[in-house]
């Protein structure tokens, strides 16, 4: 200990740079996973802007693509999230007279190259996690418009009384004001029976987890008749800056649509609200209403009538045709990620897809129900009803087909949502509990969700330490919510921020990236997809004035590549040089460095694979952006206590800072701009390599 403590004063004193170490761990039973990184590791493609697809969709663009080395690809659906229905299929079948009412594609109209969404109607967000371009129908101060809850949470659908799905709408007064009355001017099916609360935390919509709803004391109302009701709730104001109307019992008369589809009679729906205080018979209303989205005072609800017409459409954006996608090359053949429209959709709309996409032959990975449930704010029980109608539907058509859910928005924590009549706060232990309540936990063969762990123009070098952590703890979150170990988890969706900030195209995108596939395999997820594999032109984001795209390449306004941005040449160093580019199985196993800070951050992260080939390959990300780091490597058999080494040349391919520098601005570009560099040096017990500042590195060969 004396001789070791003198040596290392030694080489401090002198200035010499002692090699670090890392280990991985070759002991049998220590393996971490298998994976087949060809199909462990996809990207995404999703919505583009009007016109845009027959540009994007080009030979020379798909096979550059294809040069990163992704596996399966994942179809993502926008619609959802700008509370849309989407005709998958442009041919199909209304429910109503003249285009109106609830569709269905069909089963020809073939091949599809586009498909669009439609505008609902009787939406009732102000705001939604798209475009943002449309409006409540709630305080939009037309009385001829309404809100209407989705038919398909009724009785009549879910087999369970209306209660138990009770519908609502939040007004979001936007700063805490006093409060004594409502004015609900009702639209038919009316309620009932509701109850008129406040909340009593800080935030209801993004801190739902600290607080609970509250009745006002005059909110409670029983055979209500509709119309327009101006209600007392309480002798004095009561200061709050949250309201929720919860409905419970519905008058079951039919909407404006008339008794020809049951559905136009199930539910609620209301045409205005107004908030505020009733005194001496005059009620001042502190709701803005306005056919302007940035100008009406927010609202929110439990869900929306995916009824609707043909004039709806929207043209802005368009989804890439399932054909032109499942279609083309892009896929390797491999079974594809496909979603069914869910929260704004129906069961037999979604049953068509499926018939459809089978009838063309394309292999299936599953299907994702829906998209980002929490980013619509729906309750667990509410998705889990919708969920089991549609698994119904579906399996009818398949039953081998693997559905999965719930699709997360960029998480990287626990869900939260209002407290039930438990106190029980997890979106997703709420939504297992009511699969299990239905004897339905089969229906749900693997568990997805997105991951965009840090906050746009916030991107600091320091978060790179962070990614490791957040990986391992979200997936020990959805575990303790009750996930058995043996349902998959997929990321469906990723990339190290939710906004083109530029931070993915400087190279602490190529390094997070490494980082996150790493250690989301090595804590037992079952695949990723990058998000997005489409060509996109550079965009301003917005909050900090920095121009980047989401894309691996650098398009011009016609979405021809111009050139290749970090996240590129990660993913080569993770396809083809970490993993052997077969359609084979790869063993995982741990991998640790020594170097860390000050506060026991590892500065060097490992993640080591045994290759079909017989090389071991070891990933290495070196987060220290101003130095670079020598390192030996050692493979531990604790059951032999035994050290092995590399042997023979070891391939060294490295990324990093001196290969590639991002020079932002609205004509970003990269110089240099690659390739990774690749070297060979021997192996050996004492062999060293140093890997550059700021880089993704592989070391590859046969191991003794």
């Amino acid at each position: 200990m004396l001789r070791s403590a003198a040596l290392a004063m030694l080489v401090a004193w002198v200035g010499v740079a002692a090699a670090a170490g890392v280990t991985v761990d070759v002991t049998p039973g220590h393996r971490l996973a298998t994976v087949v990184p060809l199909r462990a590791l996809g990207a995404g493609v999703d919505a583009v802007p009007g016109g845009a697809t027959d540009q994007i969709y080009t030979p020379a663009n798909i096979a550059q693509m294809l040069a990163a080395g992704f596996g399966p690809v994942s179809y993502r659906l926008f619609t959802e999230l700008g509370v849309q229905a989407w005709h998958w299929n442009p041919s199909g079948t209304w429910s109503g007279p003249g285009d109106t009412g609830y569709f269905t594609g069909g089963a020809s109209g073939g091949p599809i190259r586009l498909s669009f969404g439609y505008r609902l109607p009787h939406r009732g967000f102000t705001h939604d996690q798209a475009y943002d371009d449309d409006f409540s129908r709630l305080d939009d101060g037309d009385p001829t418009t309404y809100w209407k809850s989705n038919p398909y949470l009724t009785q009549a659908f879910t087999g369970e009384p209306d209660a138990t799905h009770p519908q609502w709408v939040v007004i979001d007064l936007g700063t805490t004001k006093p409060v004594n009355a409502i004015r609900l001017v009702w639209a038919e099916p009316h309620a009932t029976d509701y109850r008129v609360e406040y909340w009593t935390g800080d935030d209801a919509i993004y801190d739902p987890a600290h607080g609970t709803w509250q009745a006002f004391p005059g909110g409670v109302v029983t055979g209500g008749i509709g119309g327009t009701v101006t209600l007392a709730l309480a002798p004095t104001p009561i200061a709050t800056e949250f309201v929720r109307v919860l409905m419970t019992a519905s008058s079951g008369t039919c909407d404006s649509h008339g008794p020809g589809d049951p559905r136009n009679c199930m539910g609620y729906a209301l045409a205005e609200v107004g908030l505020g205080t009733l005194a001496r018979g005059v009620f001042t209303d502190l709701v803005h209403h306005s056919p302007d989205g940035t100008r009406q005072t927010v609202t929110y609800v439990s869900s929306v009538d995916p009824w609707h017409d043909a004039t709806a459409q929207v043209t802005e954006t368009e989804q890439p045709g399932l054909d032109l996608v499942l279609g083309s090359a892009l896929t390797r053949g491999l079974p594809a990620l496909v979603p069914v429209a869910m929260l704004y959709g129906t069961p037999d709309d979604a049953a068509a897809e499926i018939r459809y996409l089978e009838a063309q032959g394309y292999p299936l990975l599953g299907v994702e129900l829906g998209e980002e449930p929490d980013g619509q704010f729906i309750l667990p029980e509410d998705y889990g009803a919708l969920y089991l109608q549609w698994a119904a539907a579906l399996h009818a058509v398949d039953p081998a087909l693997r559905l999965g859910g719930p699709v997360f928005q960029g998480v990287t924590q626990d869900v939260p949502v209002w407290p039930d009549a438990r106190g029980n706060t997890s979106w997703l232990a709420r939504f297992l509990a009511y699969l299990a309540a239905h004897g339905r936990l089969g229906d749900l063969s693997f568990m997805s969700f997105e991951h965009y762990p840090f906050d746009p123009c916030h991107v600091g070098w320091k978060r790179l330490l962070d990614e490791p952590g957040l990986v391992a703890g979200v997936l020990a979150a959805w575990a303790a919510d009750g996930l058995a170990p043996s349902v998959p988890r997929y990321v469906t969706e990723y990339n190290d921020t939710y906004d083109d900030d530029g931070s993915m195209n400087t190279i602490f995108g190529a390094l997070w990236h490494a980082d996150f596939v790493g250690s989301f395999l090595a804590a037992g997820g079952a695949g990723a997809f990058f998000y997005q594999y489409e060509p996109i032109p550079l965009s301003r984001a917005g909050g900090c004035n920095r121009y980047g795209t989401f894309s691996m390449f650098v398009a011009d306004a016609s979405y021809t590549i111009e050139a290749k941005s970090a996240q590129f040449f990660s993913t080569q160093l993770l396809t083809q040089e970490w993993a052997e580019p077969v359609d084979a199985p790869h063993d995982l196993v741990p991998a640790a460095s020594d170097v860390v800070d000050r506060r026991g951050n590892q500065l060097l992260t490992a993640y080591a694979l045994h290759r079909p080939d017989g090389q071991w390959a070891v990933l290495l990300v070196n987060k220290n952006k101003s130095r670079s780091v020598t390192v030996g490597v050692t493979f531990h058999d604790a059951a032999t206590s035994t050290d092995h080494f590399f042997t023979g040349p070891v391939t060294q391919v490295s990324f990093g800072r001196d290969q590639y520098r991002w020079h932002p601005g609205p004509h970003g570009t990269a110089a240099p701009d690659g390739p990774p560099v690749t070297t060979t040096a021997p192996g050996g017990a004492g062999a060293t390599y140093t890997l550059p500042r700021a880089s993704v590195t592989v070391l590859r060969g046969s191991v003794s």
